[in-house]
């Protein structure tokens, strides 16, 4: 292909945006850094995406939003050549796989078999893509937590899981969280003492969000993806000083060491 026909992060982004108004950068890196999208880099470094592969964006986000499939199944449709890049009313909610779909034609982005896609060349940070969804039965099979745990938490408002006709799913974030809480109810800290962490959480997204949304509110490409920069940064720093105030505080406990 002709290195014109090329798109930059920041130009496929404005493509989407129209169709997909919540992806931001950070989302197409993580879809590149779990191998779903696979795009070319110049001898920078810097990504160029052909438009196979925004063809094969779309339709992975069109598979999500539309159906909320996992990216697993929407892996194995790409890799399968049953993808053609259509909005389809999927009933099956099994997030472990398809059952029955036969769809004819080919998508032109799944032509393109995927291996380990290079991650990004500048730090980012590990991000888990809330579609790789269980449900209930999964995730206490899974993560060994009782279920009588779990309603607490869920009671709580610590996780909340997303319903899909009758099933109850969890995301990354939620097993994530609930292997936490599990740990600490392991030591003897009480559920309910943990919703304070979330308060905080909260309230510092709140302090951070207003550092950033004057970015977002460009509506263009540079600015979204310096406003994701920044919430990086801005995270990252939190959680630095976070730990840091926690280790001073616990001095006391420490033998009153100087540090």
């Amino acid at each position: 292909m002709d290195e014109k026909n090329y798109k930059s992060i920041g130009e496929v982004l404005g493509l989407l945006l129209d169709e997909f108004p919540d992806v931001t950068i950070s989302k197409i890196r993580f879809l590149e850094s779990q191998g779903l999208i696979e795009p070319e880099r110049t001898p920078s470094g810097y990504r160029k995406f052909s438009d196979s592969e925004v063809d094969r964006l779309r339709f992975i986000l069109r598979e999500q939003r539309e159906n909320y499939l996992p990216l697993k199944v929407i892996r194995t449709r790409l890799d399968s050549d049953t993808s053609d890049g259509m909005v389809r009313p999927y009933d099956d909610t099994d997030p472990t796989g398809v059952r029955g779909v036969a769809v004819q034609g080919s998508h032109p982005a799944a032509a393109k078999k995927l291996s380990s896609a290079p991650m990004a060349p500048h730090k980012v940070r590990a991000q888990r893509d809330d579609t790789l969804s269980v449900d209930r039965g999964e995730l206490l099979l899974a993560i060994d937590m009782d279920e009588k745990l779990l309603k607490e938490i869920i009671g709580a408002g610590l996780v909340s899981p997303r319903k899909v006709g009758d099933l109850e799913m969890f995301s990354p974030l939620d097993r994530e969280i609930l292997q936490i809480i599990r740990k600490f109810s392991d030591l003897g800290i009480d559920v309910r003492n943990l919703k304070r962490w979330k308060q905080s959480a909260e309230a510092e997204v709140t302090l951070y969000e207003g550092r950033i949304k004057p970015y977002f509110m460009q509506k263009n490409p540079t600015s979204k993806a310096q406003a994701e920069d920044m919430l990086d940064d801005l995270i990252e720093l939190g959680e630095q000083l976070r730990a840091t105030l926690v280790e001073v505080a616990a001095r006391s406990f420490r033998g009153n060491r100087a540090q």
